[in-house]
Order: C-alpha cells, then structure tokens, then sequence
C-alpha cells in the first residue's frame, strides 16, 4: 500500500508521538510543511485508519529536506520508516531537487548511507538561557528585509525564501549588512535563536550578543549550530550555552556549495534546515 498524504488532521497524532521521543516540534510547522510540499509530506496508516509513521520534507530552489520521519514504538522493525523516506526523496526528485538535506541520529546513519547520503557535518544542539531583564522578543510579523535571502544562500548555496518568510515572520529579527539572526518563540518560555548567518566573527559576536539581552534570564534559549564553525561553539560557550545533543547533518545528490564557517544557526529544529 503506497503512503497517503500527510493532512492536518493526522497532525496530533504526530505531535503525541514526538512528544515521547523529545523532540522539539510545534503546530504550525507541520501546517506550513503540509501546505508547502503536500506530495512529500506523506503517513503510514493501518487498516483502522489510525496513522503509525510520518515523514515530512521540503523542497527550496535547487535543494530539499526531509524531516521528521518518525515510527511509532510498536511498530518499528517493518521497514515502514524506510518506505516513508524512500518515498519522500522520490517526491523531491521528482520535483527538481538536486542536493537533498537531512539530519541523522548515530542509529539512522547506515539508513541513509544505504540510499546514498553522505555525512558533511554534525549539528549540535546549544541551550542556554536568556541574558536581559525583560522579555522584548516578540512575534512582530513583519516580512524578512530582502537583505537576507541573499545571506542566507551562502552557507547552504541555495535560496529558501519560503522558509525564511515563514519563519521569520514568526518572531523578531536582527539584520545587519553583515549577518541577522531570528529569535522565534518556541513554546512555552522558550526561544530559538535561527536562521543565524554571519559574515565574520565580529558580526556574529554581536548578533549573539543583541539576541541574547531581549531574552529574559529564566527564558531557555535553543540554538542548532554546525560543529565544524568553531567561531560559532566558542561564541556559545563564552555566553554559558552548552550542548545538549547533535545529529549528522546529511545530503544526497549534487555536492552542495555548503560554507559551514557562515552559518551559526538552523531556522528550524531539524525539519526544514
């Protein structure tokens, strides 16, 4: 039986299963992806109807992720995790994707090695807490300034003007000729710092820093930063952050133009890139 799509009613049953496997994951990102790439947002349902596994991807210009792929606890070892992914990088093939992203756990590598992804570096997960002494990050909802789409191309060597306009018009940016970072509200007294791009050091010491004082000091802060740009890890540690996790950060297909030591935060935890 082939995958049927994603739609949002299956989305609090995703949200259960997340949940149990601790992952950060909110409504309205499953919204924007299954209204975006519906064709690759695909789930696994038994007979009853009831959905047991999902996989979400997204397609940018040149480039694609997939994300989100999940299996339900009792029904893992079946092969339907394998058939979601198989059948999502298919949809962004189809669709024009030359370079498909994904991040991995040490235990999902062989799978995607398997279908020819290979390894370009490892994204940690920071956590820290916010350093001023009252909340002014808010969700403002203004459109991103066309000033950072070119900037957010470079690391990645795609445009993603979908994704930043969603996801930056969630929260509150900081733009300079040189770099910006957005601070979207994640949860309950939670922020993520991301998408975060800086041309130089200077310029993202002081994004950082700009960030990390409209955070309230009781407020958790959570960053997916690549560990190979150790300006970025040193930066986060000088401001008290420490690692809490990391995954593999994969890609299929054409070699990607991918400028690690530019990018100091994902726009989304693991989903989108």
């Amino acid at each position: 039986m082939k995958p049927e799509l994603f739609c949002s009613a299956d989305i609090p049953a995703f949200i259960e299963m997340a949940q149990h496997e601790n992952w950060v994951v909110e409504t309205w990102e499953l919204e924007f992806l299954i209204e975006s790439f519906p064709t690759g947002c695909l789930v696994e349902r038994e007979a009853s109807g009831k959905s047991i596994a999902f996989v979400t991807s997204l397609r940018h210009n040149r480039s694609g992720w997939i994300g989100n792929l999940i299996v339900g606890s009792s029904h893992r070892g079946r092969g339907l995790g394998e058939k979601l992914f198989l059948a999502a990088l298919k949809g962004l093939q189809d669709a024009g994707a030359e370079t498909v992203w994904l991040t991995a756990s040490s235990m999902g590598m062989k799978l995607y090695e398997k279908h020819g992804f290979s390894r370009v570096d490892t994204i940690q997960r920071w956590v820290g807490s916010g350093g001023g002494s009252f909340a002014t990050a808010t969700s403002i909802n203004e459109p991103p300034s066309p000033l950072v789409f070119p900037l957010d191309a470079l690391p990645w060597g795609d445009r993603r003007e979908l994704l930043l306009q969603t996801v930056m018009g969630r929260g509150e940016s900081i733009i300079t000729k040189d770099g910006f970072v957005t601070l979207q509200p994640s949860g309950k007294n939670r922020f993520q710092l991301g998408p975060f791009v800086a041309l130089n050091q200077a310029a993202a010491a002081t994004l950082l820093a700009l960030a990390h004082k409209k955070i309230m000091e009781d407020t958790a802060i959570y960053i997916d930063s690549p560990a190979s740009n150790n300006i970025a890890s040193q930066l986060l540690k000088n401001s008290s952050f420490r690692v809490a996790g990391s995954n593999e950060l994969m890609f299929w297909g054409k070699t990607p133009d991918y400028r690690s030591e530019l990018l100091y935060g994902l726009a989304t935890m693991g989903s989108c890139g």
